[in-house]
């Protein structure tokens, strides 16, 4: 770094022969400049007429005139130094001495006062006094300034020492105007400022991403303690039943008794003991989350472009952290745990062994009963599938966005929306498509797979629905339709909505319509279940078949809904 602010412009205003600044400078033809003393000195003693820098021969020796221009600038240099020399030396004392961690001023001797600016161009930071050179030579005014920072050389090409002033995007490195013109000439190149922009914006998105990700445990944790909440009513229940069982009985139903609680509680503190665990790792991953999002946050309040590039790939991806959407704490079961503390004393409690036994065959009951249920159900799935028909897609109300196969048979969300022919029957907002088949009597049934998918909507819909703008989908607008939201929240769209408890997501739904009747049953065909029924419905109109796949949801939801051919059940 240079001893004084002005004499980093010094190098214009020093005579290549005596290391000096000018004195009557005066300029060869070649267009160099000398102290005339010097370059006359020089050629009396050479054999020839020389140029020492450029080594140009003149065979006559050239006429030397004071260049007056240079000679001004010099005096004004000359001037405008010694005042910021004194300048400086009386007004160090009034200005602010840099502190440990600080960026102090390069130029400064002696006692290092605080910068107030850095040169991009100079490679300096410049305390108050000698930042004004910068703020008053109409040369130095065009550098370009910015608040202080350290080690300046960083933001200058190592291979041509020249400001770092592009961004090459091809091999996502900042580059100066001549590597944008030599090693990097076929590449894209944005200004660093416009880089730094949309980088900054990439932040954002990723602090809003960590955001979700922490409220995501939260709710996780929150999931967790309901479960150990339930775990405890369970214990709790079970630990009343077992005292209303065994206070009738003598010493050893007491023994029982408290073999009884033990066991409860140890299996009670085991499942404690593992929601503890889960939390405690939750928590662990919560405040690395908090620690990057600070990271990010103070980063893209950085205006520092350099800066903010150099550090963002190693903070734009959230840090590793564990899946937890399979996570559950499972209440342990306490079923049977009575009934063999009943066998260790069993000699005394012949009437305790006698009303379990009535308890268990109540429950063997509701089984057989479940399993009735099930048949009437498989019963009542092959009746409807007689109903079958051949549903296709029709392209002319399908969403721009939404793909269909060529057989009309699968529809899935695409990224691009496409250019397509503006038919009034095209739903223009809803990612929604009708079939091509109408029914308006009678009884009919189709099946749709809508395996591997998080998000999707089926079902009928009546003739006039509403295409365009915002659109409801409820019974009064003419929708009979059940949905999956977020992976496994499914709900029938009645008035009012109904959510369904299914012990496990359909694969593939069926769907019937009985038209005189009113009636639109949805059935989980794999597991011959019903679903759920819309009872009482008035139909006036045309029926139409209803496909909704959802967004692609950045490829989570990707799977098509697929219309299948009806395989009656055996």
């Amino acid at each position: 770094m240079s001893a004084a602010s002005c004499l980093l412009s010094e190098d214009e205003f020093l005579c290549s022969i005596c290391l000096d600044v000018f004195t009557d400078p005066v300029s060869t033809p070649c267009g160099h400049n000398y102290c005339k003393n010097c370059i006359t000195q020089h050629w009396n003693t050479a054999d020839q007429y020389l140029c020492p820098v450029c080594k140009k021969v003149f065979n006559i020796k050239p006429e030397l005139h004071i260049n007056t221009f240079i000679s001004e600038m010099v005096a004004k240099f000359r001037k405008l130094n010694k005042s910021t020399q004194q300048k400086a030396s009386s007004s160090s004392s009034e200005q602010q001495v840099a502190k440990p961690g600080e960026v102090s001023c390069d130029v400064c001797t002696g006692t290092k006062l605080k910068a107030l600016k850095s040169c991009l161009v100079c490679l300096t930071s410049y305390c108050e006094t000698h930042l004004e050179p910068h703020l008053t030579v109409s040369g130095l005014k065009r550098h370009q300034l910015m608040d202080p920072v350290e080690n300046l050389e960083d933001r200058m090409c190592t291979k041509h020492d020249k400001p770092l002033e592009l961004f090459c995007k091809t091999d996502q490195t900042c580059v100066c105007m001549l590597c944008s013109v030599l090693d990097h000439r076929t590449h894209e190149f944005v200004p660093l400022k416009e880089e730094y922009e949309g980088k900054k914006a990439e932040l954002e998105k990723t602090e809003a991403e960590i955001q979700q990700m922490i409220q995501k445990r939260r709710l996780k944790i929150e999931e967790i303690k309901h479960s150990v909440k339930i775990s405890k009513d369970d214990a709790d229940r079970e630990k009343a039943e077992g005292v209303q069982v065994f206070t009738a009985l003598k010493e050893s139903v007491d023994r029982g008794l408290n073999q009884l609680i033990k066991e409860m509680e140890e299996k009670q503190k085991t499942t404690e003991k593992q929601a503890e665990d889960l939390i405690t790792e939750l928590e662990q991953e919560i405040s690395e989350l908090m620690k990057r999002s600070t990271e990010v946050e103070q980063l893209s309040l950085s205006e520092d472009h350099l800066h903010l590039l150099q550090n963002f790939p190693s903070l734009k991806a959230a840090p590793p952290t564990k899946d937890w959407t399979e996570v559950r704490v499972r209440p342990p079961s306490y079923e049977g745990t009575v009934v063999r503390a009943v066998a260790v004393v069993r000699a005394e409690s012949l009437q305790l062994l006698i009303e379990e036994v009535k308890r268990l065959s109540t429950e063997v009951e509701l089984k057989m009963v479940n399993k009735e249920e099930k048949k009437l159900f498989e019963a009542e799935l092959k009746r409807v599938q007689q109903y079958a028909v051949d549903v296709t897609l029709d392209p002319d109300t399908a969403n721009p966005k939404l793909i269909l196969s060529d057989d009309g048979k699968q529809v899935h969300c695409g990224d691009v929306k496409k250019n397509l022919p503006d038919n009034p029957e095209r739903f223009k907002r809803y990612i929604t498509v009708l079939g091509k088949q109408s029914f308006s009597s009678g009884r009919f049934y189709f099946e749709v797979q809508v395996k591997g998918k998080t998000k999707w909507k089926l079902g009928v819909a009546r003739e006039s629905i509403k295409r365009r703008g915002k659109i409801t989908l409820s019974l009064k607008c003419g929708y009979w339709v059940i949905c999956l939201r977020n992976e496994s929240d499914y709900e029938a769209l009645d008035d009012p909505s109904v959510r369904l408890s299914l012990k496990s997501g359909p694969e593939k739904v069926g769907v019937f319509v009985d038209y005189e009747e009113g009636l639109v049953s949805f059935y989980d065909v794999d597991a011959a279940a019903l679903i759920y029924s819309f009872t009482g419905c008035s139909f006036t109109e045309k029926l139409y078949p209803f496909l909704s796949p959802g967004l692609n949801d950045g490829g989570k939801n990707s799977a098509p809904l697929i219309i299948c051919p009806v395989n009656q059940t055996e």
